[in-house]
């Protein structure tokens, strides 16, 4: 078995987020090319769609120098009544253009928890990084992803789940910040949410004995140098990346990012089920209005909101994930920006130690 990757084999200490849905293997592969690590998202994929990504990314890079990600969310139950009735509340909306609600609706991405298509498929493809979110796989998939060679990681909230996440095996914690973009890993999403900052939740991790990766509100190397100072073996950026011409964002969530100003994203759970930072728009302020109904289960509930983004078009319904600091987002092909973030960084390292000699 090859040895294991480390962060400390990266020439920039930056992670593109997974972003299921908006990374693609050309960015991926141009992240890793210039020294950070790429991730492809596979939540949103069906085995076979994510075979395809990783082979394409492997075969641009000519390594297996990236990372991918899985969803292991407790797999959705199925409640006629709740689906019914959020699909009723939607009713208006599909009506203003010109279509019907579906009769129903259903679990459209399944858990990596349950998805045995999927583990031989990452199995097969060896990527240097396996990363969980929502929570945490069975111990037999953890060791057979282990077997391959693969540096495991998932992602917390809190010091509870990074305990969790020790005390299973991984080698990495991903510390996600509360004004990260997109979906919250909280392991229990119905339970409390400390919605810690970015830093205080890396300080609340650093005494686990894993290295730690910050994540939330990331948007260039002073950002970056800050949280490394403070302890992080590497940051984890995904809004930055969401610019880049390398990312499957649409021309809508591209101009609605560049337009950003700051209070403009929202924690919601209206367009998947489970809490997810984006950009506002008329589903969000439908989910928080009054006299909304119980929602279904994550994914069911995206399956509403695809529908009826799929009728509308424009950014009325979308998932357009997106972090606290959205405004601050650069557009630049991405190894421009992971060159751009090399040289910040090494300033303003540079920089913070001078101050702390100096003092």
């Amino acid at each position: 078995m090859t040895l294991r990757f480390q962060l400390s084999d990266l020439r920039v200490p930056v992670i593109q987020a997974p972003m299921a849905g908006t990374a693609t293997p050309r960015l991926v592969a141009e992240v890793s090319r210039a020294g950070g690590l790429g991730s492809l998202g596979l939540g949103a994929s069906n085995a076979a769609q994510a075979a395809g990504m990783m082979a394409e990314t492997a075969a641009r890079l000519g390594s297996n120098l990236y990372g991918v990600n899985l969803f292991c969310h407790r797999p959705a139950q199925a409640d006629p009544a709740r689906e019914a009735g959020w699909l009723a509340y939607l009713a208006p909306e599909f009506h203003r253009f010109g279509g019907e609600p579906p009769a129903e609706i259903t679990e459209v991405y399944r858990s990596f928890l349950v998805d045995d298509d999927m583990l031989r498929a990452v199995l097969a493809a060896r990527p240097a990084v396996v990363s969980f979110h929502f929570g945490l796989p069975s111990a037999e998939r953890i060791a057979a992803l282990r077997d391959s060679g693969a540096t495991l990681a998932a992602t917390a909230t809190s010091r509870a789940e990074a305990v969790a996440i020790r005390d299973a095996g991984l080698d990495l914690i991903v510390a996600q910040g509360y004004g990260a973009g997109g979906h919250r890993g909280i392991f229990d999403p119905d339970g409390p949410d400390e919605r810690l900052p970015t830093m205080e939740l890396l300080r609340e991790l650093l005494d686990l004995g894993l290295p730690v990766v910050a994540a939330g509100g990331i948007m260039d190397g002073a950002d970056a140098a800050r949280l490394l100072t403070a302890g992080a073996a590497a940051v984890q950026m995904g809004t930055a990346f969401v610019a880049c011409p390398e990312s499957a964002a649409g021309d809508t969530y591209r101009a609605r990012l560049a337009a950003a100003k700051p209070g403009d994203t929202v924690m919601t759970r209206a367009i998947s089920g489970r809490p997810a930072r984006g950009l506002a728009n008329r589903l969000t302020a439908l989910g928080e209005a009054a006299g909304a109904p119980d929602l279904p289960d994550y994914p069911i509930t995206y399956d509403a909101a695809k529908r009826l983004n799929a009728l509308a078009g424009g950014s009325d319904y979308a998932a357009q994930w997106a972090g606290v600091e959205a405004a601050r987002a650069r557009s630049m092909p991405a190894a421009e920006l992971v060159a751009l973030l090399e040289q910040e960084i090494g300033t303003h390292l540079h920089g913070i130690n001078a101050c702390h000699k100096g003092q």
